[in-house]
């Protein structure tokens, strides 16, 4: 009965990350509508949170900053491209899409891992991996409509699935993650040089980062610019964040993540609810077609070796075993 209540606790700590990050679109997007640049809306989302995370990271990595030495090199290249790159492009796919299409374009970047794995590695898929990405596929046809008549902006698109190299870098690296670094001070080490790289790229001249105090339109009326900002940076990024790991203790890695895939589906109902931006019936379709092809790819991973994310009766007290899950930037 205890154990029963745990997942179910689980479950609703997926559910609620898988929310709280389907918000930064719908936040994203308000602010880009009242004049900010998509990297001026990253920046200050990251170094917000990156700011909110750092003590419980410090607290965390007491007596074990070697660890955090160690594996300098692979935080690096998940702030720059896990966190910093993805994120700009999802939030430039934002500017020409809506939220809906511009995520679901993000989210094939699984299928991504699954060809990259097979080149790189040899890991040919299994048929129901290779029939949940041919499903996305078809999916992502219907979602671009290109044989109907829905205009897609193919610049917003090219973001989409730059957004999507970025979010297939992120589960790679979440896979090869040190199981002695906790998540938790990855996610605040990768948004630190995330933030630090965009606020030096933008004293060059390099990245856009137009940015301003003036109202923005947000759920059909005038707001502070204030509320998206910490939309962004407290819901969207570290309550986020911390929510994601609670629950990847719980339920393991692979179902964790399995469970997150509704964030796409709450990404949708915010940016309707909020922001009036809905799919027509064509991208509603390829947008069942991509999560079901997902969550096949998903399936079959959960089908494979025992997930060693899964807390058991055998993981010692203190061990990071059940925290190797790095949440989605």
């Amino acid at each position: 009965m205890q154990q029963e209540r745990t997942t179910r606790m689980g479950f609703g700590l997926a559910l609620a990350s898988a929310a709280t990050f389907g918000t930064s679109g719908t936040f994203a997007s308000a602010l880009i509508g009242a004049g900010w640049s998509p990297g001026a809306a990253v920046t200050i989302r990251i170094s917000i949170a990156a700011l909110i995370l750092t003590i419980p990271a410090i607290v965390m990595l007491r007596g074990r900053w070697q660890v955090l030495r160690r594996n300098i090199g692979m935080v690096t290249i998940y702030g720059l491209v896990a966190i910093a790159g993805c994120q700009v492009f999802y939030f430039n796919a934002v500017q020409h899409l809506s939220v809906g299409v511009a995520l679901l374009l993000e989210y094939m970047g699984i299928v991504l891992v699954v060809g990259w794995l097979w080149i790189r590695s040899g890991q040919r898929p299994r048929r129901l991996t290779v029939a949940g990405s041919v499903l996305a596929m078809i999916g992502l046809v219907f979602v671009l409509d290109l044989i109907g008549d829905a205009h897609i902006d193919f610049v917003g698109v090219l973001w989409g699935l730059g957004a999507a190299v970025g979010l297939a870098v992120f589960f790679i690296l979440s896979a090869k993650s040190d199981s002695e670094l906790p998540p938790l001070a990855m996610a605040s080490g990768g948004m630190t040089i995330g933030a630090i790289t965009l606020l030096a790229l933008g004293g060059l001249g390099a990245l856009p980062m137009a940015a301003n105090t003036d109202d923005v339109e947000f759920a059909g009326r005038e707001v502070s610019w204030l509320v998206p900002v910490l939309g962004l940076s407290v819901i969207a990024a570290a309550l986020a964040y911390v929510v994601a790991i609670s629950a990847a203790r719980i339920l393991g890695s692979k179902l964790a993540s399995f469970v997150g895939l509704t964030e796409v589906l709450f990404a949708v109902l915010f940016a309707w609810l909020f922001l009036g931006q809905l799919p027509t019936a064509v991208q509603l379709v390829g947008g069942v077609l991509i999560v079901a092809g997902v969550a096949l790819v998903r399936i079959d991973e959960l089908r494979g070796p025992t997930d060693p994310g899964a807390p058991t009766s055998r993981t010692p007290r203190g061990s990071t075993t059940a925290a190797r899950i790095i949440p989605r930037p």
